[in-house]
């Protein structure tokens, strides 16, 4: 009966989510379940997801980066509370870095930025330990501290510590000729079909990998394979709280800390009446959105989509196989698939923004949700309707840089060079460090 239901219900999702592909592993008492691969691999040519299909892991590959560095730290090659500028000496402009530990890197209280943008240095914006702010410029940093201390580049040592102990036999981190044929497309949220990335270079951001093969992960984790007690105790427990009201908490912080979220090292934690469950999502460039959750007692769930609607279904996914709520997907922040936002944009494709845009809602919307909406009509080649969503939106708000960035980038599409210049010189008048808009004026002019 509960396989019945599933293969009747996440088809019916990934329709109303508008998500391609989705690949769902079951795990029951520490055990691979029940499996199922389910849509397109490429939605233009209609190539089937199987078992064997290729993802991209995106950020899901900081667990299995934790973990090896945990198994490093048990073997005494690395202590979780040494200064990491102690393995790797370099010059550091801020004092504050030569605190950094591995054990800040896991739990994301470094003070680094998530990522290291064009023009920008690796900085560190509070004091490192003191609280939480995701990093993935952090896991960067730890790995080249690992590749010095083991003399290894971290393909080797993943497959060392990691794929072949537990038989991961589809997981790697750089372009293979095989994934040409096996590797899915990733799709944006308006439903196009995304060029693929090949890395050529492995960084703790680029695990391609199965499903199954990541749930033989989840599994070892979930017995303690390869990890002392203390060591998966520590893994599995909180380091540190996280903040109630964002994720990346450079600036944003609100101080009111999460009554059931926390993290642990490499894992988040939720703390339910289910129990407690260690958990992690993935995405990149908003085409591949992954999600796993396990529960020390042997139950877990892990979804892979090629899709940027992917997390937009996720809660009723994962509630059908674990039971919920799950306040990670709040917290995450992403738009579900029924949500107001969500309604507007397929109202707007249906009847064109002109007509769509009288509806109350639109009143109700924030600004990043009609960016959203906006930047998914771009991606739909509805140019025009996209227009006309981010002039309502700066006309909502008049002092946002961003507004009048999108606003700029879709005149320019439009080829509307003149309206472009115009907002993008607004967006630089409110934020002078707006590189995006001072580049585009000066390529517009």
């Amino acid at each position: 009966m509960f396989r019945f239901f599933l293969a009747l219900a996440f088809p019916y999702l990934m329709t109303a989510g508008e998500v391609p592909g989705l690949s769902i592993v079951v795990i029951r008492d520490g055990k691979i379940a029940w499996h199922r691969a389910y849509g397109a691999a490429n939605a233009e040519t209609g190539a089937p997801l199987t078992d064997r299909t290729i993802f991209e892991s995106a950020s899901l590959t900081k667990p299995v980066f934790a973990y090896a560095v945990l198994k490093l730290v048990d073997a005494g090659v690395l202590a979780l509370d040494v200064p990491l500028q102690q393995y790797l000496p370099e010059p550091a402009s801020d004092e504050r870095m030569t605190r950094i530990t591995a054990r800040m890197v896991l739990a994301h209280t470094t003070g680094f930025q998530n990522e290291v943008m064009p023009g920008q240095t690796l900085a560190v914006h509070f004091t490192p330990g003191s609280r939480f702010s995701y990093s993935g410029a952090g896991f960067l940093y730890l790995q080249r501290v690992v590749e010095h201390r083991t003399r290894k580049a971290l393909a080797t040592l993943m497959r060392e510590l990691v794929f072949t102990p537990l038989a991961m036999r589809d997981s790697g981190y750089v372009w293979l000729p095989e994934y040409e044929t096996r590797k899915a497309f990733g799709h944006t949220a308006g439903g196009s079909v995304a060029a693929r990335r090949k890395p050529t270079t492995a960084t703790v951001a680029t695990l391609h990998t199965t499903p199954l093969d990541y749930a033989r992960f989840v599994v070892a984790v979930m017995k303690g394979i390869g990890l002392k007690p203390a060591t998966l105790r520590a893994m599995l427990s909180t380091q540190t709280p996280v903040d109630a009201g964002c994720v990346m908490c450079l600036t944003g912080a609100s101080g009111r800390m999460s009554d059931t979220l926390s993290w642990g090292l490499g894992w988040a934690i939720e703390r339910t009446a289910r129990g407690t469950a260690f958990w992690h999502w993935g995405e990149n460039n908003g085409e591949f959105q992954n999600f796993v959750m396990g529960y020390p007692n042997g139950d877990g769930v892990v979804v892979f989509t090629n899709s940027g609607n992917g997390f937009s279904i996720m809660p009723e996914v994962v509630d059908a196989v674990l039971g919920g709520p799950h306040p990670a997907f709040a917290w995450m922040g992403y738009e579900h698939y029924d949500s107001p936002a969500k309604v507007l944009l397929r109202d707007v494709r249906a009847r064109g923004a002109a007509a769509a845009l009288d509806a109350p809602v639109v009143n109700l919307l924030s600004e990043s949700q009609l960016n959203g909406i906006g930047y998914s009509l771009l991606q739909r080649g509805r140019v025009r309707d996209a227009v006309l969503v981010f002039e309502r939106n700066a006309a909502r708000f008049p002092q946002s840089a961003n507004v009048y960035d999108s606003l700029g980038e879709v005149c320019a599409a439009a080829g509307d060079r003149a309206r472009a210049i115009v907002n993008y010189q607004r967006s630089l008048e409110l934020d002078p460090k707006n590189g995006n808009a001072a580049e585009w004026l000066h390529k517009l002019r």
